[in-house]
């Protein structure tokens, strides 16, 4: 369903350790916003929903809601550092367009409102 990189998941345990919450997960989802019209979320969370699916990547785990499914199925998340600056990259294979930012995404079938980029 959702594949991590080497790189973003040592990254994501390190920001899971600096939370200090003992079982707490990676909420992979999306929500509507951003200028192509649906955005990527990535959060600590502690609470497992009854419609969530746990993925096992190991040193954490992965929460997905059932709604986001069909929109991240087969997403790649990895992190990059370039200089002083680092962040999760998204590659979505359902994505047919993406803004400049990466953080935003548009399915063809999407018919949501699309937004300006901050």
């Amino acid at each position: 369903m959702i594949q991590i990189t080497e790189t973003a998941s040592r990254k994501v345990a390190e920001i899971i350790a600096n939370e200090n919450l003992p079982n707490s997960f990676l909420r992979v989802g999306i929500e509507e916003g951003g200028c192509s019209g649906l955005s990527y979320t990535l959060t600590v969370d502690e609470l497992q929903g009854d419609r969530d699916i746990i993925l096992n990547q190991g040193v954490f785990r992965i929460l997905v809601h059932a709604n986001s499914v069909e929109f991240i199925e087969g997403l790649v998340i990895d992190y990059e550092e370039s200089g002083m600056l680092g962040g999760f990259t998204m590659n979505n294979p359902n994505a047919k367009a993406s803004c400049g930012c990466g953080a935003s995404f548009r399915m063809a079938n999407y018919r949501g409102e699309v937004k300006k980029c901050d």
